[in-house]
């Protein structure tokens, strides 16, 4: 096999614990470079995911996207045996994926420090709602609480409504990521050292870290950002402008030149040149009067008629995408964003995508998530461990596995 021909990360072996969003969409990262992610659920209890949101014929429609390239084996932690297979798995693995509450793998005597004795190159990535550390590490953090603690929700929405929410789990996904990037960062480091080391991701720094200046916007000139519907205080024009056909564009045209460019399509060129709207400031401050002109300009013509006049003239903007415009969109097609993968019961099963985009080793879905539990048992406890087929009885009649 070409070098080119293998998968970023293959030879990589990622256990994944835990629950619904944070810690799997980690482990679905990976799995789209090729590591070995090997899905762990008790072996009693259905993991939530396999029926959440929207359902086909009693398929959860997001299990299949979250659980892609994966291999399902069932496990009980709860219990010294199951504990003890698990830190076989560990020895041969690289990285252990986590998101229960601080203290949990400690309890069940899977802590870092232990599993480390065992296998001194292995990585824990642990998401959880506040860290491993400080006050408030015991409490249960669900994404929407890192979302309001991390400050993201207080400037979500319009002035005169109470703060809203962004429309998809943005806060588990955001602490994904970081994980996913705290594991490779580890897993770079440790060719230098030769050591693992834990990756501690927390819902709510997660979140706090992408919420630009407010900090120092506050602290430093005494301003607390505060929610401003579809508009950013002083940057005009950047807003939502209705059109004929009873729909919205978005328009990004505050710098200069890009102003210049709309005031042409607009067929107003001397807009550029009028002092409430010549400079970034200007436009600032008119801001009102500015977005009133441009709309009255876009509801003479409907959404694409205005999308094409903008585009000739080089002036972002956009459709309002829903799923159904997604799916119409030859940009996405072009980018592979929407791949279908074949699923045993639903056929061809629409999903995202892999992002990044590779150049010469790009990511690749191999299969959607297990629709069994504890499907690939054999190939691990056989395979990976060497058991016996009795000895995998046995741990089926105890309800080990």
């Amino acid at each position: 096999m070409k070098s080119e021909d293998r998968l970023p990360l293959e030879g990589i072996r990622v256990l994944e614990l835990g629950t619904l969003l944070a810690g799997p969409f980690t482990g679905r990262l990976l799995g789209d470079f090729g590591a070995e992610v090997v899905k762990i659920e008790a072996p009693d209890k259905e993991d939530p995911m396999r029926i959440w949101g929207k359902q086909k014929d009693g398929h959860g429609l997001w299990w299949p996207i979250q659980s892609r390239n994966k291999k399902s084996i069932t496990l009980n932690l709860r219990v010294e045996e199951g504990q003890e297979i698990f830190k076989e798995l560990v020895e041969k693995s690289d990285i252990i994926i986590e998101n229960f509450r601080p203290g949990t793998m400690e309890r069940w005597n899977l802590s870092y420090e232990v599993l480390s004795e065992i296998n001194p190159g292995i990585i824990m990535a642990r998401t959880s709602g506040f860290g491993q550390t400080g006050p408030y590490k015991g409490r249960a953090g669900f994404g929407s609480v890192g979302e309001a603690m991390g400050g993201l929700r207080y400037v979500t929405g319009f002035p005169d409504r109470p703060p809203t929410r962004v429309g998809i789990s943005i806060g588990d996904t955001l602490a994904a990521l970081y994980a996913t990037i705290g594991s490779l960062i580890a897993l770079q480091e440790r060719q230098r050292s030769g050591k693992g080391q834990v990756v501690d991701t927390a819902l709510y720094e997660a979140v706090f870290s992408v919420m630009e200046s407010v900090i120092p916007d506050y602290l430093l000139a005494g301003h607390v950002r505060e929610r401003t519907g579809n508009i950013l205080p002083g940057i005009a024009p950047s807003n939502i402008y209705a059109t004929k056909d009873g729909t919205y564009i978005v328009m990004g045209a505050n710098a200069d030149g890009v102003f210049r460019r709309l005031a042409e399509a607009m067929g107003t060129p001397e807009l550029a040149a009028d002092s409430k709207f010549a400079t970034h400031a200007a436009r600032g401050q008119n801001m009102k009067e500015l977005d009133f002109r441009i709309e009255q300009w876009t509801k003479t013509m409907s959404a694409s008629e205005a999308l094409e006049i903008l585009a000739e003239k080089g002036v972002p903007s956009g459709l309002i995408y829903s799923a159904k415009d997604i799916v119409q969109d030859p940009q996405y097609k072009a980018r592979e964003m929407i791949i279908d993968v074949d699923h045993p019961v639903l056929g061809k099963f629409p999903m995202p995508g892999i992002v990044p985009k590779l150049g010469r080793t790009p990511g690749k879905v191999k299969h959607p998530g297990s629709e069994v539990r504890g499907k690939h048992n054999q190939e691990i406890y056989k395979g990976l461990l060497d058991y016996s087929e009795e000895k995998l009885h046995e741990l089926m009649k105890k309800t080990i596995i």
